[in-house]
């Protein structure tokens, strides 16, 4: 088994001295009245593992989300068609487009950080430097999914962000609720949720580092969601007791059953773009569970 001092080592927040620096400089020149989009309404925030408490150390990135508030992308698919020729009918297409806007603030970025920026899958990205950590900037614009819709002052939706990768293809997902589901999460099972994701995170590392995983099998965003799936009862006691408990349910579960922590889309698909794929699932907690035996 792996140590009780290792796993709790494990649990530890890393630093977030670095972090902290790197994010208020590119926030500061994000938010400068002399970029080219100075003067529409977005707004500027966290997310991932940072945003969320469950960085270890071993994470660099850091996640900036940068949203285009005065354009949106909606899904209809659960109105009916009356509420959807009622929507149609209240709304136009915006002037200024998510596409617009993610050129403007990629010339922005590399007008301070010249060749460090890189267009990558889904996000801009600036190479660090020095004391500057790595960083990912997510462009994207408000996400509607509607639940009903009868007029303006009439309606009911969830609230997300929507973006495009290389490929042209349009990606939903909603981090604020990922964070306030996890959040709660984490004070209903007595402060054992952030630790415990943090210790699968540095257990994935350190299988990785091993040759035991491929890198990208499980990702952290993916490893919140798989734990937030878990009961209450199944946190606390002993690190070793913590771990041995989750890893067992999580085993033996119906895992075709499991939500994201955003508690609106499934976390296992075939092909959607956000969420996990059964397979690699199954596999990461074999491995974990191998892992944990040999050790």
């Amino acid at each position: 088994m792996i140590s009780e001092d290792q796993l709790k080592t494990w649990g530890k927040q890393g630093s977030t001295g670095q972090f902290t620096a790197t994010h208020d400089t590119l926030k500061t020149w994000l938010n400068d009245s002399n970029s080219p989009f100075c003067t529409k309404d977005f707004s500027i925030f966290l997310q991932g593992s940072y945003k969320n408490d469950t960085n270890i150390y071993g994470d660099s990135d850091v996640d900036v989300v940068i949203q285009l508030n005065q354009t949106f992308y909606p899904d209809l698919s659960i109105l009916t068609d009356e509420e959807e020729q009622l929507w149609k009918a209240a709304h136009s297409d915006a002037e200024y487009t998510l596409k617009q806007f993610k050129n403007d603030v990629t010339s922005w970025l590399v007008k301070k950080y010249g060749s460090d920026v890189q267009t990558g899958t889904k996000a801009i990205c600036i190479k660090g430097n020095g004391n500057r950590r790595n960083a990912d900037v997510l462009v994207c614009c408000k996400h509607r999914r509607y639940e009903r819709f009868r007029s303006l002052n009439d309606q009911s939706c969830q609230d997300g962000i929507s973006f495009f990768n290389s490929s042209g293809v349009r990606i939903d997902n909603f981090p604020k609720q990922h964070r306030d589901n996890c959040a709660k999460k984490h004070r209903h099972s007595n402060n054992w949720f952030k630790h415990t994701a943090r210790i699968y995170k540095n257990l994935r590392n350190t299988m990785i580092e091993k040759n035991v995983i491929e890198d990208n099998l499980a990702p952290s965003y993916f490893i919140e969601g798989l734990l937030w799936n878990v009961p209450l009862d199944r946190f606390g006691g002993t690190e070793q007791q913590n771990l041995f408990d989750t890893l067992d349910w999580l085993w033996n579960a119906d895992r075709s059953k499991f939500v994201c922590a955003n508690d609106l889309c499934s976390l296992f698909h075939p092909t959607s773009l956000v969420t996990w794929r059964a397979e690699k699932c199954k596999k990461f907690l074999s491995k974990a569970i191998g892992y944990w035996e040999a050790a």
